[in-house]
């Protein structure tokens, strides 16, 4: 099974490029399933029911998210029937969505999705996240594979829970921070891992918003309304092949448009 797992796809620009390029790389790279961050796929904050369907169509099988899940009100509209969302599940018991779902793959398996929020440095005060997986790894049926988005804003977090699910997840990938790291490895247990998977947005921003707008906030310290940058965009992810519900193969992916 060839998985690939994409990092925060941030506004029109990292849905273009979705559009663009993951048709051809679920057909040429012979994927069988695809996760893709889409808390910050609307507009820059938030997930709408028409943008999700969109990145459905273009080949994401599920989408997983972080502290901006909620940013747009209409996610509630479907967000508790959608199994191809999913949201932090260490959120505090009763917040609407699931922290976990299985879905089949185009090759007959069978995928676990969860997403799981670190504490450091984040705006929510979420449950514990380590209790939190332990208790979904629990309760999970027999699936071929496992794949975990961790959520969270400090490296340390990130690489703690990718030690703590070794061979017992496939893969493990951080998200939110929106700059690829490059340190992907397989870990003794045969678990797939990459600090953060980076952002798939407009290539010449800061973190996706427009320059110019995040240089006045730093430096003036003034109030100032964040807007999606335009312009050409890149593609973060991360390709595993897992076999047995183990990673054999881990293959850092950057696609940058000219």
């Amino acid at each position: 099974m060839r998985v690939l797992l994409i990092g925060d796809v941030v506004g029109r620009p990292g849905r273009r490029i979705i559009h663009e390029r993951l048709p051809d790389l679920i057909r040429d790279r012979g994927l069988d399933f695809v996760v893709a961050n889409g808390e910050n796929a609307a507009g820059g904050n938030g997930l709408t029911h028409e943008v999700a369907d969109q990145l459905w169509s273009d080949g994401v099988d599920v989408l997983t998210s972080g502290n901006h899940i909620f940013d747009k009100r209409e996610v509630l509209d479907f967000i508790d029937e959608s199994p191809q969302v999913v949201r932090p599940l260490n959120y505090p018991a009763g917040v609407p969505g699931r922290g976990v779902t299985v879905r089949p793959t185009r090759n007959g398996e069978t995928v676990a999705v969860l997403n799981v929020s670190g504490r450091s440095f984040m705006p929510t005060q979420y449950d514990d996240p380590f209790q939190a997986v332990e208790a979904a790894l629990q309760a999970l049926p027999p699936v071929d594979a496992v794949l975990v988005d961790v959520h969270a804003e400090t490296t340390s977090e990130k690489m703690a829970l990718g030690w703590f699910l070794d061979g017992r997840a496939s893969v493990v990938v951080g998200t939110h921070t929106h700059v690829q790291t490059a340190d992907e490895r397989i870990l003794p247990r045969g678990t797939a891992f990459l600090t953060d998977l980076g952002m798939t947005g407009p290539y010449n921003s800061v973190l996706g918003v427009r320059t110019e707008l995040v240089l006045d906030k730093l430096r003036r310290q003034m109030p100032v309304r964040f807007e999606t940058a335009g312009g050409p965009a890149q593609l973060c992810g991360l390709i595993a092949t897992v076999e047995s519900g183990r990673a054999v193969a881990v293959e850092r992916l950057f696609i940058r448009e000219s």
